[in-house]
């Protein structure tokens, strides 16, 4: 027979590790836009009214993002491109040259990972890795976190809020990371859930996707800005796309 307190020491090794991958993996559940947008509106991105923000994961890839930067110079619309780190630092020339068209950078983190187990010293390093390359080359400090599968797990969350970047989703994506996405395909699965204030998700790259799935993509801008302008909603990046007015500031402040 096993002692009591042999017994209670069996429970704990059992029940502590579980607690720990629970607390860890717990807010990814944010990954579901019903949970989302009910609970974490903000998160989803949620803006100014009229307003649509315009968002790209994945680069910079020189094979593709020079393309979006003139289909968004030839529209122009200027967005916010999540930048992974490890790329950042490989191509600081696109880097700039995004800057320079006048679109916003933000944070995706240093690789495209999935973060199963917790590890809350590696995320707090990359993202701050990533937010310290961004800044060195472009010159700009950027405020936004979006986590590679839009995982948002707790140790993820604290990097985001250490390194000073408020963590943003989205409202509405396009699938266009598959191999069977066509340019109406995209535009038809951002027009289902577009919403007045939303983020839209698209990629610039395909390095973690079917490839040259960005193709799509690139296909369906126009469709999906000129939808937007007809339906009375201005195209931009998510520094353009915060609430206005003094209720809404304060607010803001308080959410921060």
């Amino acid at each position: 027979m096993v002692p009591r307190s042999g017994r209670v020491w069996w429970k704990a090794a059992l029940v502590l590790p579980a607690g720990i991958a629970a607390a860890h993996i717990a807010p990814a559940a944010t990954w579901l836009p019903g949970v989302r947008l009910l609970l974490c509106p903000r998160l989803s991105g949620a803006g100014r009214s009229r307003h649509i923000a315009l968002t790209f994961d994945d680069g910079p890839d020189p094979a593709s993002t020079p393309r979006f930067l003139d289909a968004l110079d030839a529209l122009g619309v200027r967005a916010t491109f999540f930048v992974l780190g490890e790329h950042v630092v490989r191509h600081p020339g696109l880097v700039r040259e995004t800057v320079r068209r006048g679109h916003e950078l933000a944070v995706h983190g240093w690789t495209h990972d999935r973060p199963w187990r917790p590890a809350p010293a590696r995320d707090a390093e990359e993202v701050a890795r990533t937010v310290r390359a961004v800044h060195d080359i472009s010159g700009h400090r950027p405020q936004w976190y979006r986590p590679p599968y839009g995982i948002l797990t707790s140790g993820r969350w604290l990097a985001a809020r250490r390194s000073g970047l408020r963590p943003v989703l989205w409202s509405a994506w396009g699938k266009d990371w598959t191999a069977d996405a066509t340019p109406a395909s995209v535009r038809a699965l951002v027009a289902a859930d577009l919403r007045d204030g939303g983020t839209v998700l698209l990629h610039d790259s395909d390095r973690v996707a079917a490839p040259g799935c960005w193709r799509s993509t690139l296909g369906a801008l126009p469709a999906l800005v000129e939808g937007c302008r007809e339906a009375g909603l201005t195209v931009g990046p998510l520094r353009d796309h915060e609430p206005t007015g003094p209720a809404a500031a304060s607010a803001a402040a308080g959410g921060r």
